[in-house]
This record gives C-alpha cells, sequence and structure tokens, in this order.
C-alpha cells in the first residue's frame, strides 16, 4: 500500500508536471499549426451551445474554486466558518458540477451521434472524454457523501499540493483519505498528463488577441438569393476582391 501511495501521490504529480510542460513545449516548437483544439463548430455548431456552455460554465467555476482553496486556505475556512455561507459556496459548486456533466454527456452525444463529426474523432477523443466525465461523476460522488469538501481541501489538500510543488512531498495526511479521493487526485495528474496530446491544449492558447486585433469588414457583392440557387454556376458564387 505504501508502494502504492508513494507512485500515485508522489511520482505521478511530478511525471504528470514533466510531461505537461515538454509536451506543451515539443508541440508548440515543431507544430505550431496544431496547437488548438481542432474545433470542430463548423461541422456542427447546433448542439455545441447545449454541451460548450454549460460544461465550460461548470469547469470555469470548480477551477478557480479548487484554486482558491490551494491559494488561500484561511480566507476559504474563514468563510466556511459561518454555516450559512458554507452552504452556499458546497451547493454552489454540487450546482455547478452538475452543469459541467450535463455539458459533458450532452457534448458526447453530439460527437458521436453526428457523422461529419465521428469522421474527425480520434482515439485520443474518447480517452479525454472517458477521464472527464469519470472525474466529474467522481467529484460529484465525493461532494455527496464527504460533505464540506471546500474547508477539507484547504485544510489537508493544501499542505500536501505545497509540499509537492516545494519539492517536499508530504503524503501522512493524504494517504489516510479514503480511496475515492485519492483517485479523483490521481485522475487530475492523469489529465494534466495528457493535456499536450489532445484537444484540451487550447486552454494554453486562448484567442485572447481578438481584444486588441484590428477589426476586419467583409463587403459581399452577391445577392444571397442567387448564390444560394442550385442553378448558379460556381465561378458566378466567388465573390469580388475588395
Amino acid at each position: 500500500m505504501d508502494i502504492f501511495n508513494n507512485f500515485l501521490l508522489i511520482a505521478l504529480p511530478y511525471i504528470a508536471l514533466a510531461v505537461f510542460l515538454i509536451g506543451s513545449i515539443y508541440r508548440f516548437m515543431y507544430k505550431g499549426f496544431q496547437f488548438s483544439s481542432l474545433s470542430t463548430q463548423f461541422l456542427e455548431g447546433r448542439k455545441l451551445f447545449y454541451g460548450s456552455v454549460p460544461f465550460h460554465w461548470g469547469v470555469l467555476f470548480l477551477f478557480f474554486g479548487h484554486l482558491t482553496a490551494l491559494l488561500f486556505p484561511s480566507s476559504v475556512l474563514a468563510w466556511n466558518s459561518q454555516p450559512v455561507r458554507l452552504m452556499i459556496l458546497e451547493i454552489s459548486a454540487f450546482v455547478f458540477g452538475i452543469s459541467m456533466l450535463i455539458g459533458l454527456v450532452n457534448l458526447i452525444i453530439r460527437r458521436y451521434t453526428t457523422a461529419r463529426l465521428k469522421f474527425v474523432t480520434n482515439r485520443m477523443d474518447f480517452v479525454v472524454y472517458l477521464l472527464l466525465i469519470s472525474q466529474t461523476v467522481i467529484g460529484l460522488w465525493i461532494a455527496y457523501n464527504f460533505r464540506w469538501g471546500s474547508s477539507w481541501f484547504s485544510s489537508l489538500l493544501t499542505p500536501y499540493l505545497y509540499s509537492v510543488f516545494t519539492l517536499r512531498p508530504d503524503i501522512s495526511a493524504v494517504a489516510l483519505l479514503p480511496w475515492m479521493v485519492k483517485l479523483h487526485i490521481i485522475l487530475a495528474y492523469i489529465i494534466v498528463g495528457i493535456i499536450p496530446f489532445s484537444r484540451l491544449v487550447h486552454f494554453l492558447v486562448p484567442p485572447i488577441n481578438y481584444i486588441w486585433r484590428p477589426y476586419q469588414q467583409v463587403m459581399w457583392y452577391w445577392s444571397r438569393r442567387r448564390v444560394r440557387s442550385p442553378r448558379t454556376p460556381w465561378s458566378l458564387q466567388r465573390p469580388k476582391n475588395t
């Protein structure tokens, strides 16, 4: 048991972090044009809204919630000292977890029931979906069965993660946690490790340049009715250069 704990809670985070850093740098330098999510929005966008929006809202809330508990554990514990505020935080996190699960299920259904998307779906997509849905379900299960996670995260997991980042790993407290909690931690490390090899890499290159990029104006000189007519020759469908 000690061997498993040492490998999964000490060695694995360093392996995942090393793979993430080296893989991301390699992909950016040598495969820069593939450094994206390989978006399928142009292939099918109608169902994407009902999957992407609840999924990303859930991810953002839960990610920054975990990050806040990691960076400001004392503030989180002070907030949780009042039962009402603790309930608000826990219920909000659970609702956003359900939102993430609903969005993820919709994205999976969209990808595997749309012919054009199935054609561009690879094995890594399946692995990512499997990991994400497992992580989400386990997280909801932990939130329901081991209440007040924001408090024991700040008290137990934050010191453990600090010890890992400072290269002095201490798993004495984490090793005593239930295996479902440890599995949740292990899956998080695995997800970090596969980011450079999957569509998850797109979070490293958010399109923030659109904020200050000069606007582009596209002017069309054709008739919409005419261009959509199946009898219109292709040579007449091309726009004029401006």
